[in-house]
This record gives structure tokens, C-alpha cells and sequence, in this order.
């Protein structure tokens, strides 16, 4: 696998990297790898796969991310997965919910590196994709100096084509999900020594990264970073990795024209019957630092919930933000007269 392929790509996300979700990035950036949220292996195999595992063509390079321990059924999922025509298949080992847990998958797989590469040899012995793997530095009382590196050969063995590492312990005793993101220290240090050790192996690092410029930083050190919350909560984040970090050249497009090349994704799954709220909630943060951000976020939350709500709601939102935008030059303007009054 190409490590330039790792360069920069958007954390998979329960609940929110979902294909509206992502058709929504793609408005923003054509380069960074997307990933669905995880799915387990026997959802892949026995579930609803078009609602599991449909997406759009628009989406590529996209990654489809599963959970579980069983070489088998990880084999058989990756199939499914890669005549879907996803681009990669990610294994999980570092989701620390109590549900990975009680179902042996997750960060909990960072104790049974062993059975992690029977699973990942299974997988890249079924398809021709690329098969990747997504852990933690360690998990409980075991001491990351020693479990990554070991960890992290363990799957170079088996055949990974890349490591994804957030640069944190996963605390399974103790720690909701949610303190898990935030709780442990992060230790990059650790994770640019692992990819010292690994020159050729693509490595990319996880965990905290808030900006383009920590991305940047990070990149000196690795082959990829993966950003998670920041791009979800702040996606115009996203409208710049293309040229600051891929050397593209295509303009950077104002947040307005990227809702514009939303709206037409929109229109078509209203059209299918999927609520507006399954898509606007994505975009809640679009304005984010922007004139008129509240008002934007405040129409979206108030309609896109009703029934019936329609295009409508999102073009209405972004008319209030056109109008506190158009609005805030006068009242800097009329700050400045006052100011230089006094």
C-alpha cells in the first residue's frame, strides 16, 4: 500500500461517519480516506447490507471498518466488504466500549496479538484490497513501551498493509467510552519511535489532532494522520487538506458552496425517504467560527427534525447566515468609529 494513501484521512466514528456523513467530506475534500463507522463481522455477514455497508460511488477512497476476533468470519466479512467495492478494509483493535468487550473485539484484541494476525492473514488471503489495522498504544496495566512495538511487528508479520495508531491507552476498567478519547495521555513520541523502527511499513497516527498545523507537525514524523472529533464537529477543517496537504490546486471552496454540493445528495435520499435530520445533523458545525454560525445551528435544530422537513430547512439556514454575514462588516465598521470616538 502506498503510504501517500494514508496522508490524511477522517477517523471512523460510531454513530457518526456514517455514508451521509461522508458523501457530506467529500463536498469538502477529494483526497482524505474516509471510513465507516465499524461494523462487526457477522453484521457484514448475516445483517442488512445495503443499510450496513452501501455507500455512494462519490465516496472513494473509502474504507470499510470491521469489528471482530474470528479469523473466519473476518475473512468472510473482508469479501463482502471487497466485492462492495470498498477500498480497504480496516480492522478494529482499539474501540474500548463495553460492547466490543463482551463481544472479544475491540481493544481488547490488544492482549491476543496472535489471534489479531490470524485474523488479519485470513482477511488478506481472501481479497485483493488493502487490509489495515487500527489499535491503541496499549490497553489496562500493560506498558506501551513494550506491547506496541511487539504488537505492531505481529501485524507487519501477518501482512497489514498499514497501522492506524491512537496515540492512547484504551482503559477498559474505569473509563466510559467517551473519557477514553480524552482521559488517557497521548504519547507521540511513542508512536514516531514505531514508525522510526518501521521506515517502510506506513504508519499513520491518531488521537487529539485539532488542526491542519498539528497535522502538519505529525506529518514530519509519519507517513499519515488520521483527525477525528475536529473534523466532525468543525468539518470546514476539511475544505483545505487537499491543497495544504495533498498539493492540490483546485480552489478551496467557501463553506457555502460546500452545502451547495450537498444539497443535490439531499434532494435524492429525500426523494428515497430518508429524513433530513439522518443528513443535516452532519452539518451542524459547517459555520463553525463563522458569522451567523448560531443562527445556522439554531434553524437546523429547531426544523430538521419535523416531518416533512425538506431542502428547504438547510437553504433557509444558510440564507440567516448570509444575512449575519453580510451584516458584520457594518457593525466592525461601526466598532471601528467608536473606538477611534473614544
Amino acid at each position: 500500500m502506498n503510504a501517500a494513501e494514508h496522508r490524511f484521512s477522517v477517523a471512523p466514528m460510531m454513530e457518526w461517519t456514517d455514508r451521509h456523513c461522508r458523501v457530506f467530506h467529500r463536498c469538502l475534500t477529494a483526497y482524505a480516506r474516509l471510513y465507516t463507522e465499524m461494523v462487526t463481522a457477522p453484521a457484514v455477514i448475516h445483517g442488512d447490507r445495503e443499510r450496513l455497508l452501501g455507500f455512494s460511488e462519490g465516496e472513494h477512497p473509502v474504507a470499510l471498518q470491521i469489528g471482530g476476533s474470528e479469523p473466519a468470519e473476518l475473512a468472510e466479512a473482508a469479501r463482502i466488504g471487497a466485492e462492495a467495492g470498498y477500498d480497504e478494509i480496516n480492522l478494529n483493535v482499539g474501540c474500548p466500549s463495553d460492547r466490543v468487550q463482551s463481544g472479544s473485539f475491540g481493544a481488547c484484541l490488544m492482549r491476543e496479538p496472535d489471534l489479531v494476525a490470524r485474523g488479519v492473514d485470513a482477511m488478506k488471503s481472501t481479497v485483493d484490497v488493502p487490509v489495515t489495522v487500527k489499535c491503541r498504544i496499549g490497553v489496562d496495566d500493560q506498558i506501551p513501551a513494550n506491547v506496541l512495538p511487539a504488537f505492531a511487528e505481529t501485524m507487519k508479520q501477518a501482512g497489514a498493509d498499514a497501522l492506524i495508531v491512537h496515540a492512547r491507552m484504551a482503559w477498559l476498567k474505569g473509563l466510559s467510552p467517551k473519557e477514553n478519547r480524552e482521559v488517557p495521555p497521548l504519547d507521540y513520541p511513542l508512536v514516531y519511535a514505531l514508525k522510526q523502527a518501521h521506515p517502510d511499513w506506513p504508519i499513520s497516527i491518531n488521537g487529539g489532532i485539532q488542526s491542519l498545523e498539528e497535522a502538519e507537525g505529525h506529518l514530519a514524523h509519519m507517513d499519515g494522520v488520521m483527525m477525528g472529533r475536529t473534523a466532525y464537529h468543525e468539518p470546514y477543517v476539511l475544505a483545505r487538506v487537499d491543497q495544504r496537504l495533498f498539493g492540490g490546486t483546485t480552489p478551496v471552496p467557501t463553506r457555502h458552496e460546500a452545502l451547495e454540493r450537498f444539497l443535490p445528495y439531499v434532494d435524492e435520499q429525500l426523494g428515497k425517504g430518508v429524513r433530513l435530520n439522518a443528513m443535516a445533523k452532519h452539518v451542524l458545525g459547517l459555520f463553525h467560527g463563522a458569522p451567523g454560525a448560531r443562527a445556522f445551528r439554531r434553524h437546523l435544530s429547531e426544523h430538521m427534525h419535523k416531518d416533512g422537513a425538506g431542502l428547504n430547512v438547510l437553504t433557509d439556514a444558510a440564507a440567516l447566515v448570509a444575512r449575519d454575514q453580510a451584516a458584520e462588516p457594518a457593525a466592525t465598521k461601526s466598532r471601528a468609529s467608536v473606538a477611534g470616538a473614544v
